[in-house]
């Protein structure tokens, strides 16, 4: 099996996974929304709350609120080796604020500066003389324990191959169904200009009257993308998901 990255930024990463069939791509993607670890507040203590909002409201956003991790020096809360939550497998942080104002993800205050919330998210708005304090703990855990602690959406598809054959006579019905753009007339030619933006929907097949395209999708290829929230880099995220996987493997050849 062999795995070429296609395009990379901070939070998204595509790939094409080579040599392999549809349960190798398909354990990657369930792996990934359902065993891969990511930090999430957990246990929210509300010392003072004069905002519109309930206690239970504001604590279940603050849970969906994807929180940077570094799985290197964190463990599972029922794995550590001490009993009341330590460093090592608990974040504490912490919100205080007075209105008028909106109270965005990174006012809350982290122990740590690296494991912090990621900015951006409005959780609530705060009227003049409205006040919110909490202590609240996020600990480690995984997709299938609950869906705020899944590090990412993942997708994948077999990869499109679009074959154009001699019947072509440039009518360009083709060409003008396409919804992705992906064909052009060139130089008294129908040329594919990115295959692999396909989504192997056959409108160029449908309109093509001579049947002179052909488009398949190879059940040996496929097109894997990983939108992470944040918390954890792609990369990192399925690196993880496929030691996770070898791992399995390995436990399962020693029971057999």
């Amino acid at each position: 099996m062999e795995v070429k990255i296609l395009e990379k930024d901070k939070t998204s990463l595509s790939l094409i996974l080579d040599d392999a069939n549809a349960s190798i791509a398909n354990a990657i993607r369930r792996t990934i929304i359902s065993e891969v670890p990511t930090l999430a507040i957990e246990d929210v203590d509300f010392l003072e709350n004069t905002s519109s909002l309930y206690d239970e409201i504001i604590a279940h956003r603050l849970g969906l609120v994807p929180i940077k991790t570094d799985l290197e020096i964190f463990n599972f809360r029922g794995e550590c080796s001490c009993k009341n939550g330590c460093s090592k497998c608990t974040l504490k942080l912490s919100l205080n604020k007075e209105g008028p104002c909106v109270i965005y993800s990174q006012d809350m205050k982290s122990e740590d500066s690296k494991l912090k919330p990621i900015e951006g998210m409005p959780l609530l708005k705060l009227g003049k003389g409205q006040k919110i304090s909490l202590e609240a703990e996020a600990v480690l855990g995984t997709g299938k324990e609950h869906a705020k602690w899944q590090p990412a959406v993942v997708s994948y598809k077999y990869y499109p191959e679009v074959e154009i054959t001699d019947k072509c006579d440039l009518c360009g019905d083709c060409v003008a169904a396409c919804p992705r753009n992906i064909l052009s007339i060139e130089k008294k030619k129908v040329k594919v200009l990115d295959e692999k933006k396909c989504i192997l929907c056959n409108s160029c097949v449908e309109a093509c009257e001579l049947d002179a395209i052909k488009v398949r999708g190879n059940d040996k290829k496929f097109i894997i993308k990983i939108e992470s929230t944040g918390a954890l880099k792609p990369e990192e995220i399925f690196s993880k998901s496929c030691e996770i996987l070898q791992e399995k493997a390995k436990k399962l050849r020693e029971q057999l």
